[in-house]
């Protein structure tokens, strides 16, 4: 349970909502390169809204950082615009900025006790002691470590820490909290205790956050949009969702989640579904995630708890034999790897009570798939 102080670190946000018309955020054609031909971020168009918690999700290397570290004042765009608010801030200095941040690391003081260092950036901006230890106090009440304040960091575990480095981001009230892969460090079960504690508090305190992980299951568990880069690029902007179940191009569909992915050339176009000819020779219906016209090569991808097996293909519009080629028992599912004629292999994510003991290895089998579940994209986008 979040403690009840936590409210009162709401206060300058209690005006503003998410339905605000204005982003609070806005980057506009920014870019940014570092040796003046390589551009690490590509013309940059994205506006965050007020109180939502956005993921900035791509590979190493992809610009998600870099577009972090510009809107904290640690790197300046080569071109381009960045507002906060109604404030253009390209060069106004970090400190100036309002922006609380969280690293991977912590970046804790470790001479510092817990206290002192929830006091440090209050004391920069110069608060009467009075105020700074109220504002400390609730700080660490909100994070649940209030019998922690004379402790120094090292005498902390790493989720203590954590905790530590989220409140002291958010003790002096910032406009935005930043996030880079600030739960890298902990263990699995650690971690997601973390991403759903940030996630409440994030909620309960209604501030805009602005997360960097390459953490696909992070991503999807706390956010209100993703945006997913590749190449400086943002290749999809939405809710998860919509990026698991409709991604918009190869590249996201293959980065978000698992997916199956096959090959095939367009017979014919119908409204938002198409026929297709795999390489196997068989022919599908699919949906069609981006614009394609009869010729045209196209990779279908289809997730694997979406395939079905045996009995339960046999309502399915497209229905392809295989063999099964390898089963891992995973408790609630089995793990089906199938060999599809022309051997092309997929993956099946199938109910272990629908199907433990009713085929083994080596077995012909039928997989079926719908046509609103098997997706045609374009090869060329996203790449």
């Amino acid at each position: 349970m979040i403690d009840k102080n936590i409210a009162a670190l709401a206060e300058a946000d209690t005006a503003a909502t998410k339905e605000d018309a204005a982003p609070h955020v806005t980057f506009r054609k920014v870019q940014k390169t570092y040796d003046g031909e390589n551009l690490i971020v590509r013309d940059l168009n994205l506006d965050i809204r007020r109180g939502e918690f956005l993921t900035l999700l791509g590979p190493s290397g992809s610009g998600k950082t870099t577009c972090l570290m510009m809107l904290a004042g640690f790197e300046t765009p080569t071109s381009g615009e960045i507002r906060l608010g109604d404030r253009v801030i390209n060069k106004l200095p970090p400190h100036k900025r309002n922006i609380g941040m969280v690293f991977q690391n912590y970046a804790l003081f470790p001479h510092m006790t817990v206290r002192e260092n929830l006091k440090f950036p209050l004391a920069v901006r110069k608060l009467p002691a009075a105020e700074i230890d109220k504002k400390v106090d609730r700080a660490l009440n909100m994070v649940q470590l209030g019998v922690y304040g004379e402790r120094y960091p090292q005498q902390l575990s790493g989720g203590q820490q954590q905790r530590i480095a989220l409140a002291r981001a958010l003790v002096f009230d910032p406009e935005l909290v930043l996030m880079d892969e600030p739960l890298g460090a902990l263990d699995k079960q650690l971690r997601e205790h973390m991403q759903m504690e940030i996630k409440h508090i994030q909620r309960e305190l209604g501030i805009t956050v602005v997360f960097v992980t390459h953490d696909q299951s992070e991503a999807l568990t706390m956010s209100d949009r993703i945006a997913v880069f590749n190449q400086g690029v943002i290749q999809q902007l939405a809710d998860p969702a919509t990026l698991y179940e409709k991604p918009a191009n190869n590249f996201v569909a293959n980065f978000i989640g698992e997916n199956n992915a096959l090959a095939g050339i367009v017979e014919s176009v119908d409204g938002d579904y198409c026929h297709l000819r795999l390489d196997n020779k068989a022919r599908v219906q699919a949906v069609m995630g981006n614009p394609l016209k009869k010729g045209d090569k196209a990779v279908l991808s289809v997730r694997p708890e979406c395939v079905q097996l045996n009995v339960q293909s046999l309502g399915c519009a497209n229905r392809l034999g295989g063999y099964v080629t390898e089963i891992t028992y995973l408790g609630d599912h089995l793990r089906v790897r199938v060999e599809l004629a022309g051997r092309k292999e997929i993956v099946v994510k199938a109910p272990a009570a629908q199907h433990k003991h009713r085929f083994d290895l080596g077995d012909a089998i039928h997989v079926g798939i719908n046509p609103e579940q098997l997706r045609a994209l374009d090869p060329a986008l996203g790449a």
